[in-house]
């Protein structure tokens, strides 16, 4: 038994149909979920037992690329050495399927989902804040077009709360286009002008959330991070006082979390990295500047809808507004620069690139970080640098930039 959905019926659909119909001749039972949000997915592929969940999204990105994304039957993502092996075989069945005159069916979607298991999810999300009083709040939603258009309407319509959303109205081809927690000042802007207490921003599959307060700041996983770690350890549910962020997390919120006593680990870029940390060493928190937060007691993959709802609670239950919760958070000054690059060449084998990265350590040492990776789902190289100095900051992150542009820039 499999469970299957997708972010959109428009674009994703018949991706979705062209799968069940691979899976069902290949005798799975196939369940379709219809449109709901990816963690979705994986909450249904535990609860209910199915062999593995599969989801069709363009999660944080424009529909053309759409992607594929499979949890196991636990409701954990795959291993990267599983992921590779079923990347292969796609590429080996597309090849096949290249060299007859199959045309995939773009129509009508035939899989219009069982709503029983969109609620089942929805009524699991609402059981977070059954008992907080939200009464009198005023909030914005951006639901990016994506996934959450369906389900954050009708999990917020049990909030005692005023909830205006916006990018709510999915076409297929409007997802994450200019919305969405990739554009969080989007969402800061409206909580402003309307006069709002929070805005709440998911990505297209809203398997992230960012945050907005009431006078139009833009509240980022780090500054997530740090509210929830002492939120749970005022409560003695903040196992080891440990979190796991990423590399990418600001220095900042290491400090913050030093003054509280708290160790905050990092683990490399991406949700299944930090959960695979987390699960290491314990923790029950984790996440990204991005906004993928991972409650680990609660949910196996970041949740943009849960951590929306837990963030509220905190918010109603502390009776302060957001920016007051993170107000110590001094952020040092960063910037990431990405470079479209022809091929993935390791870093280390392209000698200008690390003498500017040895440079560039050298020159900044306790004052700054030095990140460079290549991005997950695109062909872009990333350089991240933290610095004290905004001119050195610049500086190296220009050099590095120009050295990749360089040797394997597009």
């Amino acid at each position: 038994r499999v469970v299957i959905g997708q972010d959109t019926r428009e674009s994703s659909g018949w991706i979705a149909d062209s799968i069940a119909a691979g899976l069902a001749a290949g005798g799975a039972a196939v369940a379709s979920a219809g449109v709901i949000t990816t963690p979705g997915v994986a909450y249904l592929a535990r609860k209910q037992s199915f062999a593995a969940g599969v989801v069709i999204s363009a999660s944080h990105n424009p529909w053309t690329d759409n992607g594929i994304k499979v949890f196991g039957g636990d409701g954990y993502k795959l291993s990267d050495e599983l992921e590779l092996s079923i990347e292969q075989e796609i590429f080996e069945m597309l090849a096949r399927v290249a060299a007859t005159s199959y045309q995939p069916n773009r129509g009508a979607v035939t899989l219009p989902g069982d709503h029983g298991l969109q609620e089942d999810y929805e009524k699991w999300l609402k059981a977070r804040i059954s008992q907080t009083n939200l009464s009198g709040k005023h909030i914005v939603v951006d639901c990016a077009n994506g996934a959450a258009s369906q389900i954050a309407p009708e999990v917020f319509a049990m909030l005692d709360i005023k909830v205006d959303f916006i990018h709510h109205a999915p076409n297929g081809r409007n997802i994450n286009d200019n919305c969405g927690a990739l554009h969080p000042e989007i969402v800061a802007a409206e909580v402003k002008r309307r006069g709002g207490d929070l805005g709440v921003t998911f990505d297209g599959d809203a398997d992230r959330a960012l945050f907005a307060d009431q006078h139009g700041n833009v509240v980022n996983g780090d500054a997530v991070m740090l509210m929830m770690a002492r939120d749970l350890q005022s409560r003695g549910e903040l196992r080891g006082n440990t979190v796991v962020a990423t590399t990418m997390s600001n220095m900042g919120l290491e400090a913050a979390f030093k003054r509280s006593g708290i160790t905050m680990l990092r683990a490399p870029v991406g949700d299944k990295y930090v959960l695979e940390e987390m699960r290491k060493t314990g923790a029950v928190l984790g996440g990204e500047q991005s906004g993928h937060i991972i409650f680990s007691q609660i949910a196996t993959t970041g949740d943009g809808l849960l951590t929306g709802l837990i963030v509220l609670d905190v918010v109603a239950r502390s009776g302060k507004p957001i920016t007051e919760l993170v107000s110590d958070l001094k952020v040092f000054p960063q910037v990431i620069k990405n470079v479209r690059v022809r091929e993935k060449q390791p870093l280390q084998q392209i000698p200008a690139v690390q003498s500017c990265i040895a440079i560039a350590e050298q020159d900044l040492r306790d004052s700054g970080r030095v990140v460079v990776r290549y991005s997950g789902t695109e062909a872009l190289a990333r350089v991240m640098i933290e610095a004290e100095s905004k001119e050195k900051m610049e500086r190296h992150a220009n050099a590095i930039a120009q050295a990749i542009q360089a040797a394997i820039g597009a």
